[in-house]
């Protein structure tokens, strides 16, 4: 018909058709790929460096502000609740917790270990560095969830915030940590100046990370960990970014079918989103093969 009628005003309006039906087909493919049980929540997400010294502390902050930026590209709220820098550069451990539409959803098939591969600024000789740095991923649990934490269960510390976590931790004596002795978990929180106000940050955290515990555990006993075939450890990396000598970011999950971009700034910019569809994309047809 556009050869036929060879009208402008037709060919325009073929083309807004188009993009409006392209539209409409990508908010359905989120809908179905964005309908998990949690997918709905928030999320919660910690950084931890690995292997590889002052690089992979520096390399576990380079990974927390990629998705900072990819938040402020999608309208994502989030807040740094958690923050301890290296000893040298990047941080020890931070924690951070996303929220609005669809936040663990679009988020959970980040957890993972991450590898980066560049020439080293905190090596004098200019050697090419391998280093590793984790993301665990959690959906954010409100009261609806029934966990049953004793009181006795936990102790509770209070103290000053030891990390700058720039203008995002506060410095007042109202940092508060909180063990769970019979899981070994710790959860702390010092973004709020109000003591009560980081306690109870901390306690919904508690929560979810046991929830999360509990999930895994039974999930492990099918042999499927929150829909992915990889445990979280060292050389067990889902992404790879290579910044020299050549410049690649690599999905590492699927060998035969690797998501890659070639643009790292970018990918490092935040702009993730073609490696958060194709995961999304490929657990969908994973888990209905299940």
């Amino acid at each position: 018909m556009l050869k036929e009628e060879n009208d402008p005003s037709f060919n325009l309006e073929t083309e807004n058709a188009i993009k409006a039906f392209n539209k409409s087909l990508s908010a359905f493919e989120d809908e179905i790929y964005l309908s998990g049980p949690y997918d709905k929540m928030n999320a919660i997400l910690d950084f931890h460096p690995g292997a590889g010294g002052t690089e992979a502390h520096d390399w576990a902050y380079m990974l927390l502000r990629m998705y900072q930026r990819y938040c402020d590209n999608h309208n994502l709220k989030y807040e740094i609740v958690d923050y301890l820098e290296g000893e040298e550069a990047g941080i020890s451990s931070a924690t951070m917790i996303v929220s609005g539409k669809n936040a663990y959803g679009l988020l959970k098939g980040e957890k993972g270990v991450h590898r980066l591969v560049r020439i080293s600024p905190f090596d004098a000789s200019k050697a090419r560095h391998t280093s590793f740095a984790s993301v665990n991923v959690m959906p954010e649990f409100d009261n609806s969830i029934d966990i049953n934490i004793d009181q006795k269960d936990l102790v509770i510390d209070r103290y000053r915030s030891s990390g700058a976590g720039g203008q995002n931790v506060n410095k007042t004596e109202s940092a508060v940590r909180i063990t769970h002795i019979p899981s070994g978990i710790v959860v702390t929180c010092q973004i709020e100046r109000d003591q009560l106000a980081n306690l109870e940050t901390a306690m919904a955290l508690l929560k979810s990370r046991l929830f999360a515990k509990k999930e895994a555990e039974r999930e492990a006993q099918l042999k499927k960990i929150g829909g992915e075939k990889k445990d979280i450890e060292w050389g067990s990396q889902i992404r790879s970014y290579v910044f020299c000598p050549y410049t690649l970011v690599r999905d590492e999950r699927d060998s035969d079918n690797p998501y890659k971009e070639v643009n790292v700034e970018e990918v490092m910019n935040g702009k993730i989103d073609g490696f958060i569809k194709d995961y999304l994309k490929k657990n969908f047809k994973n888990e209905r093969k299940l």
